[in-house]
Order: C-alpha cells, then structure tokens, then sequence
C-alpha cells in the first residue's frame, strides 16, 4: 500500500475516534459536583456593596431539563442550610415536586431589596425568602416582592395554607403571620425568636462581676474594669446581624428614644463589637467574652455545648416574634416554592431542623413535639413554654419599619466606626471614678456627654439637627435609597462622634488635672 493510501486511512481513523469520543461524552452523565457545592444566579450589581459570595460548600445546579433548583435568599447560618437541604432533598416532597437541588444565598439584609429586584429583572427570580425577622420581611413587603398566598391566582398554594391551619395566630402576643391590606397572608413564621444575652458564668465568677438581668446592665461599669486591655461583654454589629438590630431596636422601645441610647451607647462603650452573632455566641462558649448580646437559640446551643453558659431573656424587657418565610414575586418556580415552604412548616418536615442539637430553634409548630424526635427534645418544649410565660413589651412593627434604617446606619456610625475613640475613653473615665480621682456627679456629667446625640448638618435642609426620633423616620427612606445622603451622613456622623468622645476625654483631663 502506497503512502498516500496509508495517510488517508490515518485521517480517517483520528476523524472516527473524534466522533466517537464527542458521542460518549454527550451521553454520559455530568460529573459528580464537588460536595454542597452552589453556584448562585448574578441578578446584577446593587446600590452599595457587592452582595455576600455564598459559601463555598453548597451544590451545583443540575444541568437542565434534570430536575428543579430552589433559590432561597436567607438570613440563616450554614449549620441550617446545610441540614435543610439534606433533609428536604431527601424528601418525598421534593421527588413530588421534582426539585432535585436548593441553593441557599446568604445575602446581608441590607442587600436583600436589591438583590430580589435585580434578580426578577433578569429573569433569575429567587423563589423563597427565609430567616432574617419581621421587620426585614416587612420592609420587602412594603416594596411589594412578596408572593402573597392568593389561591386564586395560585391554587397550589393551598398546601401552604394546610400548613398555617395547625399554627397558632399568636405566640406571647405576637402574631405567627401577617395578613397584609388586601387580606391575604404575605409571610408565615417558620420559627420563634426571643432575644436576650448569654453568659459565661465562669468568667464572671473569675473576675467577680455581678450577673446581668436587664439590658442596662450591660453598660454597667463594673465590666469596664479590665478594658481596653479585656473586652468582657460582646455584641455584632447591626449591619451585619439583623438578630442584633432587633435587640438594638428592642431597647430602644423599652426604654424610649433618649434612654435607650445612652443605653445602646454604654453597652457599645462595654463591648468587642464583631462581626456577626453567631462570633458573639462562640466567644461567650469559649470564655472569650461573659456576656454576649443572642438570639434564643444561640443561648440554647451555647448551653448544650457548655454547662457554665446560660440564656437570660430580660423580664419584661423582651419580646418574642416568629421568624418568616414568604413566597417572592418573578419565583421561577412558585408550585415549588409553595412546597419548600409548606414542609418547611411541617411537623415532620422542616419543623424537625430546629430540634438538631447544633440548631436547638423554637419551631412554630407544636405538633412537632408529638413526633418521636420532638419527645426527645423536653428542654426545647419546656423553653417555648418559658417564652410565652415571660411576658416582655408591646414591640411596634410599624415604628421599626419606619427607623431601622436609620438605626442602623447611626449606630454603626457612632458606635462601630468610632468605637476605637468610645472605648478608650470610656475605660478612663471609670478607672477615674474607681480611682476617686473624680466624683459621682462628675462622673455622671462625663456620662451624660459621652451618650448625648451628635449635632450635624441635614443634607435635606442644610439645618444644624440631631438625630431625633422623627429625624430618623424621615431620614431613614433617604439612607434606604440615596447612596449620596448615606455616604455623607456616614461621614458625618463618625467624625462628629469622634469629635465627641474627644471632647469627653479633654473634660476628663480637666476633672483630674490629667
């Protein structure tokens, strides 16, 4: 055979085996993802910061045409993700539905507006919202990206509905849904939330400190003691906690506006500020910190993971509210949304998440403790009962709609920004006053002044101001939606603060002769 023969059959044989392999690799199936794996869908930029990468260890979409993938945008932790979706994936809801992957978006609530519409508009609506309290579900709300449970329009969301007739309207006074203006329920508590501090109880025995019962204990100086150098009480910072903002907004309606600031101010003075409140529970069970400002069930792990730690809610200084999930508008699947959220409601479905020893939640439904895992579970029914028990204040929804914003974005300014210039000032005047080198009407003056309100210019007016109650509910929908009127009251409000604590510390030294 000559060589020009022997070339072409070459050619063909190479051109054989490359079809061949383009076949086998069309029909085999796609390679197993790297364990909880997600990729997450990029509904655009938003107005301020990037939205939050989501963890690493989530599930990748299937290919198409396999089966449905659930978006759930969520305020929770990994811990419940992660048993969520091995729990519901394995579900006969889920094969019903055919939803074979849920990926979770840990997105920070001030992103969440954004982050929904930007979404929507690409046509890679998210499907469920989950976790991240009332007051976050109600802002969405009002800007109309909730999905309300209208069975006309939805009639397969009667299943939903089955699931909200086996809860209770109210849970210590709180309700377990709302029910928005045109008579539909918009958003259901998938859990309850009290709020409170856990303590290390062998820290505060160590240094002698005395036990905490009310929110104004945690500005009590005798924690101050070992500061800056030991930071014996702990909090988050509220824009990245929304269970810390409800407590921050918490004592702001239990003590009034002027209190509750000094209040909020003394406790930031106290406090190492961190990230995010499940870093405030670690510290406290790793006896970091003896104090630390939580949400219930965050005190009830704490306690399981450490005898010496125990969960206070304040008497009659709390609150008990349900946690929500909500249907959202442009769900690329709403049949199966309404599914998700039906066992997430469940009581031997989603309901039997918050009982895992690693998540210890109060669930919404009571008949999850007539399931044989929810018999095991004594001391989670026995804290229900306690929360419901404990009484707390009339908390108003409408008003923390209207401020949170605003209550935010201050403190953070005020209290996170320019806690370097707080704290240190705060440890002197006390350390003075221990030190008799001051008196007590001196040291209350140096008080008073430390936690009086900033003056600063209204970008709205150009009006010399401090932020009053009715300033903050008129300034709080301008910082939601003017990245200009935000970023300069940032600015404004940091460097007034600092200049403040400054000055608090120049009157000490003239006190003192320092």
């Amino acid at each position: 055979m000559n060589s020009k023969v022997l070339l072409v059959l070459a050619v063909l044989v190479l051109v054989a085996l490359g079809v061949a392999l383009v076949v086998l690799q069309q029909k085999a199936p796609p390679s197993a993802p790297p364990a909880n794996q997600t990729q997450q869908p990029s509904p655009g930029p938003v107005n301020q910061t990037p939205p939050t990468k989501p963890p690493a260890n989530q599930t990748q979409q299937p290919p198409a045409g396999e089966g449905i993938t659930l978006y759930v945008i969520t305020r929770h932790e990994q811990t419940i993700q992660d048993l969520t979706r091995t729990m519901f994936l394995s579900s006969s809801v889920a094969k019903k539905y055919n939803i074979k992957n849920i990926v979770f978006l840990p997105i920070n609530a001030e992103q969440w507006p954004d982050y929904i519409k930007n979404a929507a508009q690409k046509g890679q609506g998210i499907d469920v919202a989950w976790g991240g309290g009332p007051t976050l579900f109600n802002l969405i709300d009002d800007m109309g990206l909730i999905e309300p449970i209208d069975l006309d329009k939805h009639p397969e969301f009667k299943i939903v509905m089955d699931e909200v007739a086996k809860l209770p309207k109210t849970i210590a006074g709180a309700e377990t849904y709302k029910v928005g203006s045109d008579g539909k329920i918009h958003w259901i508590g998938a859990s309850v939330s009290s709020f409170g501090f856990t303590v290390n109880r062998d820290l505060l025995n160590r240094y002698k400190l005395p036990m905490p019962q009310r929110w104004a204990d945690l500005g009590n100086p005798a924690y101050a003691v070992t500061l800056p150098a030991l930071q014996l009480v702990g909090i988050a910072d509220p824009t990245m906690s929304t269970s810390n903002t409800r407590i921050f907004e918490i004592i702001l309606q239990a003590y009034g506006w002027d209190k509750g600031w000094r209040t909020l101010t003394l406790i930031a003075a106290n406090s190492k500020i961190f990230s995010g409140s499940s870093d405030v529970r670690d510290a406290v069970i790793r006896g970091d910190i003896a104090i630390g400002t939580t949400i219930d069930f965050y005190g009830y792990t704490a306690q399981q993971q450490n005898p010496s730690c125990l969960y206070i809610i304040p008497p009659g200084e709390s609150i008990v509210n349900a946690d929500p999930i909500a249907i959202l508008k442009g769900s690329r699947h709403p049949e199966a949304a309404a599914a998700f959220v039906a066992w997430v409601l469940n009581e031997t479905g989603g309901q039997l998440v918050w009982l895992d020893p690693n998540i210890n939640r109060l669930p919404i439904n009571p008949r999850v403790f007539d399931t044989p895992q929810g018999a095991r579970r004594p001391d989670l029914k026995k804290a229900l009962e306690d929360v419901i028990n404990a009484g707390g204040i009339a908390f108003n929804e409408s008003l923390s709609s209207a401020w949170v914003t605003a209550v935010v974005d201050y403190f953070k300014a005020t209290l996170v920004n320019a806690h370097d210039d707080l704290q240190p000032v705060w440890a002197q005047i006390v350390k003075a006053y221990r030190d008799k080198k001051i008196t007590e009407a001196q040291f209350q003056q140096l008080v008073t002044q430390l936690t009086d309100f900033v003056t600063f210019t209204d970008p709205l007016t150009g009006q010399q101001t401090t932020f009053t109650l009715d300033y903050a509910i008129k300034i709080s929908p301008k910082l939601a939606s003017d990245p200009s009127i935000y970023q300069r009251l940032m600015n404004d409000w940091t460097s007034a603060a600092r200049a403040k604590y400054l000055k608090v510390q120049s009157l000490l030294k003239q006190m003192t002769g320092g």
